[in-house]
């Protein structure tokens, strides 16, 4: 068998139906499923037995863990040549297998340290957001893959940094996962550490741009809020195992952040000058001073609404777009310096910065997946 497709599920039933019919349809036939419930209170069981006659699927069920080790779990249990790794929250189309199998039909897929052609042992594909997502989805993954926000590293086109793949889809060979290990443990950002930890042994990565998948991500600015900060909290840890992967593209939601806040505070300032001047000269520069501290933000802004706006063929997901742009930045920003100040300033280790009470703790359990 030349494919293992492996999915951690937790509380998402009606996400791994829409997966599994999109499997049903793939031109390629050569794979197994291997669906890894991690906890669920509300399994997919009863959804997996209904594609038994459909698809070669196999249902695990095993206590909460966390996403990575429900991956090496079903990596454990997979007899592919190749291991998939995809989110529960997308949507595959007809071709997708069909595009990862022309790409690793081409040459040896072994490192050249061990007498390989040095193909590619590892992959990764982009996203998209359909057009049945909400306004809201929409808007996030324009965030999540616009060259404005985030350098376009995750939208499969022209980047400012080399692309690594994520684990919402990417595929390894299980011979080359097995070797390394498969995810570590670290709450947050374990899919890059993996990705790291590949080219670090020798082995290439690459991003198939016809491999791409329809993914819904967060579905209120809240969720997508806590996604970030982690991812912000992720980048400084991973920085602490893997010296010098730290890019300037990864710098830059950080001085957005200052940025906006700086400017937030000349806002501020100006404003005050212009309610509580003594003398109209002050008075004037003030309002002077709102003006121009507003001004990169309305410009910002616009540049958002407008690009988003003929991207997505939709003005209220432009105007979505802005508030999503913000979050995605902002809240990068502020879980990188708040994990900078604690592993950097405070030289704390990886464990103790990351400790959380019990209701964090629980609340992180709750949300592995959202």
């Amino acid at each position: 068998m030349k494919y293992s497709i492996i999915v951690p599920v937790f509380n998402r039933p009606d996400e791994v139906d829409e997966l599994l019919q999109s499997l049903t349809r793939q031109s390629l036939s050569d794979f197994e499923v291997i669906i890894v419930e991690d906890g669920s209170k509300k399994p997919c069981k009863e959804v997996c037995d209904k594609y038994a006659g459909a698809l070669d699927i196999h249902y695990y069920y095993k206590d909460n863990s966390g996403p990575g080790q429900s991956r090496n779990y079903g990596a454990e249990r997979a007899n592919g040549d190749w291991l998939i790794v995809l989110d529960s929250d997308v949507v595959l189309p007809e071709g997708y297998l069909a595009a990862v199998d022309k790409k690793t039909q081409q040459g040896n897929d072994a490192p050249p340290s061990q007498g390989g052609g040095g193909g590619e042992s590892a992959w990764g594909g982009p996203d998209r957001a359909h057009e049945s997502f909400t306004p809201v989805q929409k808007a996030i993954s324009y965030s999540m893959t616009s060259f404005f926000t985030t350098g376009g590293i995750r939208g499969g086109k022209a980047k400012l940094d080399k692309f690594f793949p994520r684990s919402y889809n990417m595929g390894i060979r299980r011979e080359v996962y097995q070797k390394l290990g498969g995810f570590s443990k670290m709450r947050f950002g374990e899919d890059i550490d993996f990705s790291y930890r590949i080219v670090e042994a020798g082995y290439k990565t690459a991003l198939i741009p016809e491999a791409w998948v329809w993914h819904k991500r967060r579905t209120d600015f809240r969720k997508f809020f806590r996604q970030v900060y982690n991812s912000g909290i992720a980048r400084i840890n991973l920085e602490k195992r893997h010296p010098g992967t730290l890019k300037l593209v990864h710098l830059l939601p950080m001085v957005f952040t200052l940025g906006v806040i700086g400017l937030l505070l000349l806002f501020a300032c100006g404003l005050g000058l212009y309610l509580f001047a003594p003398d109209h000269m002050s008075g004037a520069f003030g309002f002077a001073l709102c003006e121009l501290s507003l001004l990169p933000i309305i410009l910002y802004s616009l540049i958002i609404l407008v690009d988003s706006s003929i991207r997505n063929r939709s003005l209220w997901v432009g105007l979505l777009s802005i508030p999503a742009a913000f979050t995605q930045l902002m809240g990068y920003g502020l879980g990188f310096i708040a994990s900078w100040w604690k592993r950097c300033v405070l030289k704390q280790d990886e464990q103790s910065a990351g400790e959380q009470s019990a209701d964090e703790r629980t609340a992180f359990e709750r949300n592995f997946y959202k």
